[in-house]
């Protein structure tokens, strides 16, 4: 029996209450809507905002995750996830591979080495939905699939977060479309980090869901506005027409397969 299929048999027991579902859409619900003032702010509330985005959204899905498959699976996926995004961004930021030559700024709060605690949040925030998603479309091509989203992610966090001074880039070769301050490294590194990181979750964490497990449509949302979300910001409140349809493009192909699977089983 694969450890991917094992799941202990308590949890298949357990059932939601309906207070930690409402509980699990409020963390969401904030997890997003502290999105929305982003482009109205500057400074200290921006910096403090930023965080807080971050740690919501990782708090969301690791409710999902623990309603879903049970808290093994998710302090398992938690400490999987944050090993794996403290080695790979130690390495990116030490070495400058593999996603190119950076620098994180100071206002990211709190550092493990050379890396701020909020991005490997960052990384637990969407490396859930990735899985969720390549698991249910990619069959054998799970590790793929899920590292193509992140990337896909990626394509609009980056120019953002280097906009506000989060951490900058050297780019000495070529650069993303629309983004000359990003290296064109980048996603290429986001894809084969991604995928490997997508790969190890496969393989350890369990398939099986609880009976009582929730939908997954926390999941959904929070895809579904991070390329929403994400054009928006770029189209309209930062004025970069030509990467928010480029980065939209890309990202939506990549979570269309996705979202049509889920239309085609909505009932």
């Amino acid at each position: 029996m694969s450890i991917r299929d094992f799941t202990p048999r308590a949890n298949r027991r357990r059932t939601q209450s309906q207070r930690s579902r409402i509980f699990l859409g409020i963390v969401l619900a904030a997890a997003i809507l502290l999105q929305i003032p982003y482009p109205l702010l500057d400074g200290k509330p921006l910096e403090v905002l930023t965080l807080l985005t971050v740690y919501f959204g990782a708090a969301a899905m690791l409710l999902h995750a623990r309603m879903s498959y049970g808290t093994k699976f998710a302090l398992t996926y938690l400490a999987i996830t944050a090993l794996f995004s403290l080695a790979i961004e130690t390495i990116g930021v030490n070495t400058g591979w593999p996603f190119g030559v950076y620098e994180y700024s100071t206002t990211l709060g709190f550092f493990i080495f050379d890396v701020p605690l909020v991005v490997l949040f960052a990384w637990t925030m969407m490396a859930y939905p990735a899985l969720i998603a390549a698991r249910r479309v990619a069959g054998g091509w799970v590790f793929l699939y899920g590292g193509a989203i992140l990337m896909g992610w990626d394509l609009f966090l980056d120019p953002q977060m280097v906009a506000a001074g989060r951490w900058t880039w050297e780019v000495t070769g070529a650069s993303f479309p629309y983004a000359p301050e990003i290296p064109l490294s980048n996603p290429f590194g986001w894809l084969l980090s991604g995928l490997i990181l997508i790969g190890i979750l496969h393989f350890v964490l369990p398939t099986e869901r609880r009976k009582e497990a929730p939908s997954t449509l926390a999941v959904d949302i929070y895809l579904a506005w991070s390329l929403v979300g994400g054009f928006i910001a770029q189209f309209v409140f930062f004025g970069r027409q030509g990467l928010a349809i480029v980065a939209f493009l890309i990202y939506g192909a990549i979570l269309s397969p996705y979202f049509f699977t889920r239309w085609l089983n909505r009932a």
